[in-house]
C-alpha cells in the first residue's frame, strides 16, 4: 500500500467520521397539553451515538397539541389541537406547520377543522398526501389532503363511528383513539376504546380518503378498550394495546384482505400488582425482536420479547422514573428509549439490551411541561 494511498484514505476517513456522528443526530419533538409549564410543542436535540438528549425549547405554540406527526421529507410538522371547540364549532383542530431546517423552530401554515371533538392521534402516509386523525371525543375519524406547500385542506372523508360495549362509564360512545396505516399505505387502522373494535379502512391516495373494509374491523375482548396500534417491522403481525385491560392483543396480517386475525392476548402488567393501572403506548423495536408497552399507575415499561411467529412473551417491567408514563418511542437506531412521564413533566432516556429487549436508564431526565408524545427527526 503506498504512501499516497494512506495518507488519502486517512483524510477521507477523517472527513467522514463527523458525517457519520452528525447522521446520528436527531431533534425530538415532544406533544403536550397546554399548562403552566407548556405552551406548545417542544424540540430537543438527541446525540444517538452517545444517548445524550438536550434541553427542551419552545418550538411552536399551540393549544394542547397532544399527538404530532412529521411529514416524509422532514420540512412539516402536523399537531392536533385536543379541544372541543375550534373556530366556533364543536370539534378539534388540527396545525400544520413549517420546520426551520436550521433551528427546529416551527411556523404555522394554517389549521383545519379534524372533524370531531378532542382529536387525540395524527398520521402522515409515507406519500406525504394525507394526514389521518382520530376524535376521542366525537368517536370518529377523518382524512385531509396535504398540499406541496405543506398546507392541510379540508377534510376529504370524516366518518362517524356507531355503537358502545360493556363497560357503562367508558363504553357507552364511539371512543377513536389512534389511527394507523399498514406498511404498504392500503389500509388505515382505528383502535377505538369505546368498542372495542379495530376498525379497518381502504386509503385511496389519489382522492385522500377512507372507506370501510371488508372485513371492516378487529375485536378485543368485552371491555378492554384498545387505545394504540403498531405493526412489527415485518408488516405479517399487528398489536394493540388494551387500555382498560391492561393488555396487549397480537393479531396476524392478512396484507391482501387488510384483515386482523387474534393469535393472542397477554398482560402488560406483573402477577403480583394490585393497584389502578391503565396502559398508553405500544411500540415495536425497529429490530422486530421487542415490543414495548406504557402502563400508566404501575409506571413502567413493560418489555416483551417476539418470537417469529410474532407472539410475545413478558420479559419484564422497568419504572420510568416519573408518573403516568403516556408516551415513549425508539429511536430510529433502535439503541435508545425516551420515555415520556405526563404527570412529572420529565423524559427519561433508557439504553436497550440489543439481546433480551431490557431497558437500562442512562440518568438522563429533561423537563417537559406534560409530554404525550415523542417524534425523532434527523438533522440534516
Amino acid at each position: 500500500m503506498s504512501c499516497r494511498w494512506i495518507a488519502a484514505y486517512t483524510a477521507l476517513t477523517a472527513l467522514l467520521a463527523p458525517l457519520t456522528v452528525e447522521a446520528q443526530m436527531y431533534r425530538v419533538y415532544f406533544g403536550t397539553y397546554s399548562g403552566k409549564d407548556s405552551q406548545g410543542v417542544y424540540q430537543a436535540t438527541f446525540d444517538a451515538a452517545t444517548g445524550k438528549l438536550g434541553d427542551a425549547t419552545l418550538a411552536g405554540e399551540a393549544v394542547n397539541p397532544s399527538f404530532v406527526a412529521i411529514h416524509p421529507t422532514g420540512t412539516f410538522l402536523y399537531a392536533v389541537g385536543e379541544i372541543a371547540d375550534f373556530e366556533g364549532k364543536k370539534t378539534g383542530g388540527v396545525t400544520a406547520f413549517a420546520i426551520d431546517a436550521a433551528s427546529g423552530k416551527l411556523t404555522k401554515l394554517n389549521q383545519q377543522s379534524s372533524e370531531g371533538t378532542g382529536p387525540c392521534h395524527i398520521t402522515i402516509d409515507k406519500a406525504g398526501g394525507t394526514a389521518f386523525v382520530a376524535n376521542y371525543g366525537g368517536g370518529s375519524c377523518c382524512s385531509l389532503p396535504i398540499g406541496a406547500d405543506g398546507k392541510l385542506g379540508p377534510a376529504a372523508s370524516a366518518i362517524q363511528h356507531q355503537g358502545s360495549s360493556v363497560d357503562e362509564k367508558r363504553q357507552t360512545a364511539p371512543h377513536a383513539h389512534s389511527i394507523n396505516l399498514d406498511p404498504s399505505n392500503q389500509f388505515a387502522f382505528v383502535a377505538d376504546l369505546g368498542l372495542d373494535k379495530v376498525l379497518i379502512y381502504k386509503v385511496d391516495p389519489n382522492k385522500h380518503t377512507l372507506t370501510p373494509n371488508s372485513p371492516p374491523s378487529g375485536s378485543v375482548a368485552p371491555g378492554s378498550g384498545p387505545r394504540h396500534f403498531t405493526f412489527h417491522p415485518t408488516g405479517k403481525t399487528a398489536y394493540v394495546i388494551n387500555e382498560m385491560a391492561n393488555t396487549v392483543t397480537a393479531f396476524l396480517f392478512d396484507a391482501a384482505k387488510g384483515s386482523l386475525t387474534e393469535i393472542q392476548t397477554i398482560t402488560t402488567l406483573p402477577k403480583d400488582f394490585t393497584g389502578t393501572s391503565y396502559t398508553a403506548e405500544v411500540v415495536a423495536h425497529p429490530s422486530g425482536k421487542f415490543l414495548y408497552g406504557s402502563n400508566r399507575g404501575h409506571d413502567s415499561l413493560a418489555v416483551f420479547q417476539i418470537d417469529a411467529a410474532g407472539k410475545l412473551t413478558a420479559a419484564g417491567h422497568v419504572p420510568t422514573g416519573g408518573k403516568t408514563p403516556r408516551n415513549f418511542n425508539v429511536d430510529p437506531t433502535g439503541k435508545w428509549v425516551l420515555a415520556g412521564n405526563q404527570g412529572t413533566g420529565t423524559v427519561t432516556v433508557f439504553a436497550v439490551n440489543q439481546d433480551t429487549g431490557m431497558l437500562t436508564p442512562t440518568g438522563q431526565s429533561i423537563a417537559v411541561g406534560s409530554p404525550v408524545c415523542v417524534r425523532f427527526l434527523m438533522m440534516k
